[in-house]
């Protein structure tokens, strides 16, 4: 195919760029917040740099089939980097910014990384420490050279002075960039991410051009995207939600991008940009609840009780109006309009929502109580359902048809059916190519039919809408035979802003106990405004006034499971407050916070077989470590509460 013909084919992101360039040149593609002053580059000038930076990567001996690890908050010139490696035929491999270095070795071999472009010095010394454990890592790039000034490593560059290279080879061969644009096929690997590793060592999920932009396509003709949209590009870049959104969509539809100025900053650069589209896990949505309840809590007493009054105004009939449902009384319709003037509104401002058309939450389930927030104040939030190996790209909820319980319906182009074994099935073109080096684990994810196993239990409701219940694999039965769903009952939790994490235990039990972490914010407010004195989180969370509080939280969780008629046998019957909060750090969590039920059951045996003996109280001490790599250890005499239960108002069927 010659190559004026290849590159009006918008098959590949470089060539997407590249029509931006002369379709849209003027117009904002990204922002950045610098020393608290927001930059612009143009979609002509992103092409400028993006083709400097690939021609510079061509001149230090980065050739087509390699792959380059990206690692840093958001940054503009991360996400131009990746587009640069894609130009060359190259694949970018996304890394937690805040992994730690020990963590990164693992990926770096087992991707087989030949150069990494890093944001800072932080990074830098991480891939020093490991550099000699990790034989491929030829090249470093750095972005940010404050505080690398006497760095002389002969393999360590600036990104200024690899574009500086770049851009004098342009010069020489001016072909060069768009002949290895042109080169460049639909089925190459665009990306390579890899999965959280909840069970067991992350995994290389290669996704093709053809995957992402089916997936980008979908999303964004589905909620009618245009390129007026504004988006802050906020969540982890290694993760395949920020990939979807602050990537692929971007280059698809052409709107901006905005990285703010650090992840400190980002409430603040939220509420500045105002974003048209948003999107975050549910964890960044409790916690936003949380500040506010802390707000409200330190309001005078008229300001919280209007707060208090008009949220049960919208509880009652905010999400109906919103979808606009008919059948909402007068009354309720005029409180409703009074509250928006007077609370929801401005709590909208303060959250950085006013200008948001559609807000979609994913990663992991979201508790229908803090959905149904959001959407009662009048924020178009939604959920869509996808996983790393389908592009995050499966269901998504069709505006007026939101259910607060389900994930939506498949999304356009995507074929969802459920397994003899209640697993989810997915077959679409926006899936993955293949498992990096591991056609075992391919084979055993997709079957011969073409349908990825996602591992996930679900249920499709009357109305065609699928309900995921739970993991597949943490899916389980109490003693007597009910069905027992742990993430499910720690969503219920969680609502409540003074838990900031709960792991619920039951499988083959006789009840159902549960390991609670406090919110510091939360909690630490309470504390302060009652006087109680403490020394930091455990101290705090071993405080008797605490238990008590948390203990009520519970017991309103096991009220609301009591009218379950699948769930009622599923309250939690005894809880404990952990001495500490679990950590990526301490393989507790997986970097994008999902919790390791396997290994923290492993870590904290002594605590179960505590709780499931009777005992009233239990030492520990716990290893942990520290971000520059030390180690020490926690340990704390924990209390054990019996919450009260109540009598299943339905029976499960």
């Amino acid at each position: 195919m010659p190559a004026s013909s290849a590159l009006t084919e918008l098959d590949t992101f470089p060539r997407l760029l590249l029509n931006h360039a002369a379709t849209r040149g003027d117009r904002p593609a990204t922002r950045e917040k610098d020393l608290g002053i927001w930059q612009t580059w143009t979609w002509s000038q992103v092409a400028d740099e993006v083709r400097a930076l690939a021609c510079g990567l061509a001149a230090q001996g980065f050739k087509r089939g390699m792959n380059l690890a990206i690692i840093g908050d958001n940054r503009p010139r991360l996400y131009w980097t990746m587009a640069a490696v894609q130009a060359l035929g190259g694949v970018p491999v996304p890394l937690y910014q805040d992994a730690v270095a020990e963590e990164m070795v693992y990926v770096l071999n087992d991707a087989d990384v030949h150069f990494a472009v890093v944001e800072d010095q932080e990074q830098v010394d991480k891939l020093l420490e490991v550099r000699d454990r990790c034989p491929n890592l030829a090249h470093i790039v750095f972005d940010d050279p404050r505080g690398l000034r006497h760095y002389t490593q002969d393999f360590l560059h600036s990104f200024d002075g690899i574009q500086g290279m770049g851009r004098a080879q342009h010069e020489a061969h001016p072909d060069f960039f768009r002949s290895e644009v042109a080169e460049g096929r639909s089925e190459d690997v665009a990306v390579m991410v890899y999965t959280s590793g909840t069970t067991g060592k992350p995994k290389g999920v290669c996704l093709t051009h053809t995957a992402l932009i089916a997936a980008a396509r979908g999303g964004v003709e589905f909620d009618q995207l245009s390129a007026d949209e504004d988006v802050l590009s906020y969540l982890p870049m290694a993760w395949i939600g920020d990939h979807l959104f602050s990537y692929c969509e971007w280059q698809y539809a052409g709107f901006t991008i905005n990285c703010p100025e650090s992840g400190d900053t980002v409430m603040t650069d939220l509420r500045e940009i105002g974003p048209t589209f948003y999107f975050a896990p549910p964890r960044v949505f409790e916690n936003l609840l949380t500040q506010v309840m802390i707000r409200m809590e330190d309001a005078g007493k008229l300001k919280r009780s209007a707060f208090h009054y008009f949220m049960d105004v919208a509880r009652r009939c905010g999400a109906e109006i919103l979808d606009g449902k008919p059948g909402i009384r007068l009354m309720d319709r005029l409180l409703y309009a009074l509250g928006n003037v007077l609370i929801y509104g401005p709590l909208r401002n303060v959250l950085g929502m006013s200008r948001i058309r559609v807000a979609y939450t994913a990663g992991a389930a979201i508790g229908p109580d803090l959905f149904r927030f959001y959407r009662s104040i009048g924020i178009n939030m939604k959920q869509l359902y996808g996983a790393t190996e389908t592009c995050a790209y499966v269901c998504l909820q069709p505006d007026g048809d939101i259910k607060l319980d389900s994930v939506g319906k498949p999304a356009p182009g995507v074929e969802v059916k459920i397994g003899e074994n209640g697993e989810v099935l997915v077959r679409s073109a926006a899936m993955l190519k293949e498992y990096y080096k591991r056609p075992d684990a391919t084979a055993e994810s997709i079957d011969r039919d073409g349908y990825f196993h996602t591992g996930d239990a679900g249920i499709f409701d009357g109305d065609g809408h699928l309900k995921i219940i739970d993991r597949a694999k943490d899916v389980g039965k109490l003693a007597n035979g009910a069905l027992f769903a742990p993430n499910y009952v720690e969503n219920k939790l969680k609502f409540f802003s003074h838990i900031k994490e709960a792991v619920a235990f039951g499988d083959r039990r006789d009840m159902v106990c549960a390991f609670i972490n406090i919110d510091m914010s939360s909690i630490g407010n309470w504390a302060e405004r009652r006087g109680i004195a403490y020394s930091g989180y455990t101290d705090l969370a071993g405080r008797e006034e605490v238990c008590t509080l948390i203990q009520e939280c519970v017991e309103k969780v096991n009220a609301e499971l009591a009218r379950d008629p699948v769930l009622c046998h599923s309250q939690v019957r005894r809880f404990l407050v952990l001495h500490k909060e679990l950590d990526p750090d301490d393989d507790e969590l997986t970097r994008t916070r999902k919790v390791r039920r396997g290994f923290i059951a492993e870590k904290y045996a002594v605590l179960i077989d505590a709780l499931y003996t009777g005992k009233q109280n239990q030492f520990i001490e716990t290893q942990v470590k520290f971000e520059d790599g030390r180690t020490g250890s926690i340990s704390a005499d924990l209390r054990i509460r019996d919450a009260a239960v109540y009598e299943p108002v339905a029976e499960a069927a």
